[in-house]
């Protein structure tokens, strides 16, 4: 049985959840042959990367999908490429912040994902999720987990695929925000990253 871990992120920014654990929670633990683990994840720079590599070494799967939210997006993006900088304005949740430093200083200067992130939106679209191609996955955590992932992999672990997702506010948060910031269901969310667990399924049997 192949296996997919996903990883979703604690609350930040002054949120009292956070959609990417909220759905990857939510995932059932078995689609199709594919076993469903999970791990979350601190809001830290300085703390994703040996979480990430320990729950790799423990876990040993097939492929790692991180996720994460964007607040101002609209519907379901994988990412397509991590690239190594470290520069947001937020500080993370261990209040500490970058300006445009590396995220390993002698390493790429970007990584593409190498889970089928085409094949992904495209299937979303198939099945009436809302979802698009992100060409940035910004400069903040969420940028800096998916580069150690694909560093980690690219380095230690270069037969398991990974990629990163970036999900808009759940419904329920936008009581927080303003009444114009997009949201989608959790539902919704839930389905998207099911039918990427299928899609990197269906990659790896044909692999």
């Amino acid at each position: 049985m192949k296996k997919i871990l996903f990883t979703g992120f604690a609350p930040f920014g002054g949120d009292k959840t956070n959609p990417s654990w909220e759905t990857v929670s939510r995932l059932p633990e078995q689609i199709g042959d594919i076993r469903i683990v999970r791990r979350q994840m601190p809001v830290e720079y300085d703390g994703v990367a040996a979480l990430l590599e320990q729950a790799v070494r423990e876990e040993q799967p097939d492929a790692v999908i991180c996720v994460g939210q964007a607040g101002k997006r609209s519907v379901i993006t994988p990412e397509l490429v991590a690239v190594n900088v470290k520069d947001a304005v937020s500080p993370d949740n261990a209040g500490v912040s970058y300006a445009g430093e590396p995220i390993r200083a002698d390493g790429p200067a970007a990584y593409f994902a190498t889970i089928p992130v085409r094949d992904i939106v495209a299937n979303l679209k198939a099945a009436g999720v809302p979802a698009v191609l992100s060409y940035t996955a910004g400069a903040y955590v969420c940028n800096c987990i998916m580069y150690h992932l694909l560093d980690l992999l690219s380095l230690r672990f270069p037969r398991v695929l990974g990629g990163f997702i970036h999900l808009p506010f759940s419904c329920d948060q936008v009581c927080e925000h303003s009444a114009s910031v997009p949201s989608l269901p959790l539902e919704t969310m839930v389905k998207g990253l099911t039918i990427a667990a299928e899609t990197v399924g269906r990659y790896l049997d044909a692999d």
